[in-house]
């Protein structure tokens, strides 16, 4: 492996090592804030070796990886997204009975799983990215071993996830069969070559119900919400952000190099699941009284809005996909941090009853909170607002005219509970309904006219707050400021056509 083989390849070598580090730290002697620390400064140098890797790239890494500016961009957004998941995990960790250390060894290794999934050119680095990924992950969301939902929230991911891999295994076999090849470009040559679409068709079809998995765009997100909520809230922040992102940058550069022509048929299934998900996950969070799966059903909807700008098939289409994103990151990142500084040692705070009068009791959480909640519906000022146009814009230059009309609908529908849950923060909390939190919780309850003791996170540890303060100023400078992320990300995405 030559030098600019490991320069290219510098943010995948540095969480590597990370991880390696970290796991002969805890074997040495544990030491929660040590190994925290280490995995935090990890991270931040693979965010700063992109930079390093900028220097040589596009280089192509063997046939199996590449390095250029759309991986590079969503390496740092993966990065960045395990950066502030890190950063919240550690008070959240700190409070309770469970071993710690290990935790940071399996989310360096899920990053890194992203990473490789991110630059893989190649449908082996394909299958060992989505691997690393899943198997960290099928562990971090049954960590909290004192749950009484872990066992089945880590065997319901883990049969998703076995479903997934799978679908796509059988599909790569059939795609090899007909052309001979893993490679994206050579494969996407042979297919033109081909008259007739022969085993490459089905095989890709197989290949998109792998992937259908993974994002949990209906039909095939069963047990998403229970995931959800079952896995510890900082691990839910992961899959629902690094998890579904890196699929979806894959399968956003596999699709560019298919083209419009190969891809058509394909792109007609996956027009029914966008609208078929927009739909679904909305209509299913109205009635929702937990937040975590209220969140895992907007999701749903979320992905079936990016897949509108996919469908566009341009390279006005990928950036909106990428924009909508990196907005989508940072508003459910946001959502479910606030969700982590609230919970406690002896539950989580996903019962929407809990937030009843927040504003009142925890302004600033409660303030981020609806910014990410009102980023999500696409209300304008925030960067959800900027990401949801983009796609809207990008789906009209298209004409693809029902999918937008969907989308609007979805996006109406999913005001209603997006609002409902900013309703319940500004309302103040009555007697009766702090009886009732005590007594669900477990506690004494409140006297009356008093507000309890729920949500009793009183202060919030300097990583949670740099992390929750870093994404507030996203939230709302990327959608008062987008334009030189735009300006980035058409640098970064355009190469693909």
């Amino acid at each position: 492996m030559s030098r600019t083989d490991l320069t290219a390849l510098s943010p995948l070598l540095v969480v590597a090592l990370a991880a390696v580090a970290v796991l002969l730290l805890i074997s040495v002697r544990r030491n929660h804030r040590a190994t925290a620390t280490l995995t935090l400064a990890g991270l931040v140098l693979g965010l700063v070796s992109i930079s390093w890797a900028a220097t040589v790239t596009p280089h192509q890494v063997a046939p199996l990886l590449i390095a250029d500016g759309y991986a590079l961009f969503y390496s740092a957004l993966v990065l960045a997204a395990a950066v502030v998941v890190c950063l919240l995990s550690f008070d959240y960790l700190e409070q309770r009975g469970e071993q710690r250390e290990e935790f940071y060894v399996l989310l360096l290794l899920a990053t890194l799983g992203g990473l490789v999934l991110v630059g893989a050119s190649h449908f082996v680095t394909l299958f060992l990215g989505l691997e690393i990924l899943s198997v960290a992950i099928y562990v971090m969301v049954a960590y909290a071993r004192s749950s009484p939902l872990a066992a089945e929230t880590g065997i319901k991911y883990l049969v998703l996830a076995g479903a997934s891999s799978a679908f796509l295994v059988f599909g790569m076999a059939l795609v090899y069969a007909q052309t001979g090849t893993l490679e994206f470009r050579p494969l996407v040559a042979q297919l033109s070559a081909i008259e007739g679409s022969g085993l490459a068709l089905p095989g890709m079809a197989l290949m998109l119900v792998g992937v259908g998995f993974k994002l949990a765009v209906v039909p095939f997100h069963m047990w998403t919400p229970e995931v959800y909520q079952g896995a510890p809230a900082p691990v839910t922040a992961f899959v629902a952000t690094v998890s579904k992102g890196a699929m979806f940058a894959l399968l956003l550069r596999f699709f560019a190099a298919l083209g419009p022509g190969e891809a058509r048929p394909l792109l007609v299934v996956l027009g029914l699941v966008a609208m078929a998900s927009i739909l679904a996950g909305n209509l299913l969070a109205l009635l929702e009284q937990n937040i975590k799966r209220l969140l895992a059903f907007s999701s749903i909807a979320h992905l079936g809005y990016v897949l509108v700008a996919f469908l566009a098939s341009s390279a006005f289409g990928d950036e909106a996909v990428t924009f909508y994103l990196v907005a989508y990151f940072v508003s459910t990142l946001a959502a479910f941090g606030v969700v982590t500084v609230l919970s406690d040692n002896e539950r989580e705070a996903e019962r929407i009853e809990d937030y009843r009068g927040l504003f009142w009791r925890r302004p600033l959480l409660a303030t981020l909170m609806t910014g990410a909640l009102l980023s999500l519906a696409g209300i304008p000022l925030t960067t959800g607002f900027v990401g949801k146009f983009a796609v809207v814009a990008a789906g009209v230059e298209a004409s693809l005219w029902l999918p937008v009309s969907v989308l609007a609908l979805g996006s109406a529908i999913g005001l209603y509970y997006y609002l409902r849950l900013v309703v319940v923060m500004l309302s103040s909390l009555d007697a009766g309904a702090a009886t009732e939190s005590a007594a669900d919780s477990g506690r004494t309850p409140a006297d009356p006219g008093q507000t309890p003791a729920w949500p009793r996170a009183a202060r919030v540890g300097g990583g949670a707050a740099l992390a929750l303060g870093l994404l507030a100023l996203l939230l709302l400078g990327l959608g008062l400021y987008p334009g030189p992320l735009m300006d980035v990300i058409e640098s970064s995405v355009s190469p693909l056509r």
